[in-house]
C-alpha cells in the first residue's frame, strides 16, 4: 500500500516545473469519460463543480483499493485485518492534523462532511455561547447554530469591512460569557478569500473563539492552524479530492470534552453499568472518540488522510500558482462578454480561489447551465448554492424575495433569482476552462442549438 508510482511521478513534474502555469493537473478519475451531446456525438466531459463535489484523485482511488482486502472493523476487534484497520484510522487522525498544522492538544473528530462537523460544535458549545456568524456563509455554517444566541452580521463590501464588523459587534457583546464566531475561508460562491488570519485576531481580542468553515478553501490553499490562530477546522472529504462521506472537526478539546456526545453509542462510552435502580451509568470517552461513536467510515477517513498526503506532496505553492492560471484564463474570457456579470463582494483584484459566480443577461441561470451540459458536455452548478441569502444581496434582491435552488422558473410575480458557478481545481486540465470560456461565448452570441423545457423544477433538453 505505500508503494505509489503515478502519484510520485506527478508530485516530481509538478515540482520540476519551470512554468507552475504549464504543469500537469493531478490525475483525477472521471478525466476520460465521455458523454453525449444533444446534438449529437460525444465529447469528453469537463468537470467544472468542484465546489460541490471535486472529483477523487487518482491517488486517493489506487490508496483504498489497495487497502480495501485488508478492510476490518475498527478499535474493538483482536484480529489482525481489525488491528490493521484500528491503525490505518489512527494514523489518518495524526496525518489530518499535520495537514491542517494543529496544536499540541488538539483532537481530530471524523465526522461525514463540514455540515455534520458544526452541527457537532454546535451541539457542544456552551448553553450561554453568542455565536457571530456573517449572513455572507454556506448555509452548513449558517443554520446550525439555532439553539445558540445568535448575532447575524451584514455582507461586508471588503475585507476590512468584515474585520471592522466583527470588531463592533464583538464589543456590544457580553464580555464576561462565550462567545464563538463562525467564518468561512473561501466563499463557495465567489471563490473570495476571506481574512481570517485578522478576524481571528478581532475575535481573541474580545475573549471570543472561531471556527473556520475550511471546505472551499483547504482543497485549493494550504490551512494551519497555528498560523490562522483559528479553535477549530472544519472541512470536507468530498470537495478535497477524497469520496466515501467523511469529514474532519480538528481544534481545541477542551468544549468537545466537556459536552455530552454528539451521538450515544458503542465506540463513546468508555464504560456503562446498570444502577440498582434499574438505571444506567455512563462513562464517555475524552478522546476524539466521545463524538465517533457507532462503527467509524474508515474507508472515508483513508481517503482523506490520502488526499491530504497527495496535495501535501504535490506542493501547494505549485498548485495555487497553477489554478490562478486558471482564474486568470476565466476571468479574462469572460470580461469580454459585455452580457455576463461576476458576482463578487470585495471586487475584483480580489484573491480568490477557483470558484466563480455569473449571470448572463438575457438569460435564466437553469437554462444556461443546461445548455452548456447538454450541448458542450460542461458540468457547472446553477441556483443559490446553498447561500441564499449571500447570492440574493449579490443580484441586488430583498432578503425576503422568493427563490429556490435550481429553479429555471419563478411563480408568477415573483422574481426569479438564480446565478451559474463554474469551479475547478488541481484536477482541472487547460482544455476543460478555454471550453467553456469558448462555450459561454457561442451561447452569448448565437443562442442554444437545442429546446428546453422545465422538468421537476429544472430546465432540460426537450427531447420530444
Amino acid at each position: 500500500m505505500s508503494a505509489r508510482p503515478n502519484a510520485a511521478a506527478t508530485a516530481v513534474s509538478v515540482a520540476e516545473s519551470a512554468d507552475p502555469c504549464c504543469a500537469a493537473p493531478l490525475p483525477v478519475l472521471g478525466r476520460d469519460v465521455t458523454v453525449p451531446l444533444v446534438t449529437g456525438g460525444e465529447v469528453t466531459y469537463a468537470a467544472l463543480d468542484y465546489a460541490a463535489s471535486a472529483p477523487a484523485l487518482q491517488r486517493v482511488w489506487d490508496d483504498v483499493a489497495a487497502y480495501a482486502p485488508y478492510y476490518g472493523s475498527v478499535h474493538r476487534g483482536a484480529g489482525y485485518l481489525s488491528q490493521l484497520s484500528t491503525d490505518l484510522f489512527e494514523n489518518s487522525r495524526v496525518t489530518v492534523a499535520e495537514f491542517l498544522d494543529c496544536r499540541p492538544g488538539d483532537q481530530v473528530v471524523f465526522t461525514r462532511s463540514t455540515t455534520d462537523s458544526l452541527n457537532l460544535l454546535a451541539r457542544v458549545v456552551p448553553a450561554d455561547c453568542e455565536v457571530f456568524v456573517f449572513e455572507t456563509e454556506h448555509h452548513a455554517s449558517l443554520l446550525p447554530w439555532q439553539d445558540a444566541r445568535v448575532t447575524y452580521l451584514n455582507a461586508p463590501r471588503t475585507p476590512a469591512q468584515a474585520v471592522e464588523t466583527l470588531e463592533r459587534a464583538l464589543a456590544d457583546r457580553d464580555p464576561y460569557g462565550p462567545a464563538l464566531v463562525c467564518v468561512t475561508g473561501a466563499s463557495n460562491v465567489t471563490g473570495e478569500l476571506w481574512p481570517v488570519k485578522e478576524l481571528a485576531a478581532a475575535a481573541h481580542a474580545h475573549g471570543a473563539r472561531i471556527v473556520l468553515d475550511a471546505a472551499q478553501l483547504a482543497p485549493h490553499h494550504p490551512v494551519s492552524v497555528q498560523e490562522l490562530d483559528v479553535d477549530w477546522v472544519a472541512f470536507s472529504g468530498h470537495k478535497l479530492y477524497a469520496p466515501f462521506g467523511s469529514g474532519v472537526l480538528a481544534g481545541r478539546s477542551d468544549w468537545l470534552q466537556e459536552a455530552e456526545p454528539y451521538l450515544a453509542g458503542g465506540g463513546a462510552s468508555r464504560k456503562v453499568a446498570r444502577r440498582a435502580d434499574g438505571g444506567v451509568d455512563v462513562e464517555w470517552h475524552t478522546t476524539a472518540a466521545r463524538h465517533e461513536a457507532g462503527s467509524p467510515n474508515v474507508i472515508g477517513v483513508y481517503s482523506i488522510a490520502s488526499a491530504c498526503k497527495a496535495l501535501t506532496e504535490a506542493g501547494f505553492d505549485q498548485l495555487v500558482a497553477r489554478e490562478q492560471h486558471l482564474i486568470d484564463t476565466v476571468r479574462a474570457g469572460l470580461a469580454e462578454v459585455p452580457e455576463v456579470k461576476v458576482l463578487s463582494l470585495f471586487g475584483d483584484d480580489a484573491p480568490r480561489v477557483g470558484v466563480i459566480s455569473f449571470v448572463v443577461e438575457g438569460w435564466n441561470s437553469s437554462h444556461f447551465a443546461a445548455a452548456l451540459s447538454a450541448e458542450y458536455g460542461i458540468g457547472v452548478r446553477d441556483g443559490l448554492f446553498c447561500a441564499h441569502p449571500l447570492v440574493r444581496t449579490l443580484l441586488g434582491s430583498e432578503a425576503q424575495d422568493p427563490g429556490e435552488c435550481g429553479a429555471p422558473e419563478a411563480a408568477p410575480g415573483e422574481r426569479s433569482l438564480n446565478a451559474i458557478r463554474v469551479s475547478f481545481g488541481a484536477g482541472t486540465p487547460d482544455e476543460h476552462v478555454e471550453r467553456f470560456v469558448g462555450a459561454v461565448k457561442e451561447l452569448v452570441r448565437d443562442g442554444a442549438q437545442w429546446k428546453y423545457r422545465t422538468e421537476d423544477g429544472r430546465c432540460v433538453p426537450d427531447r420530444g
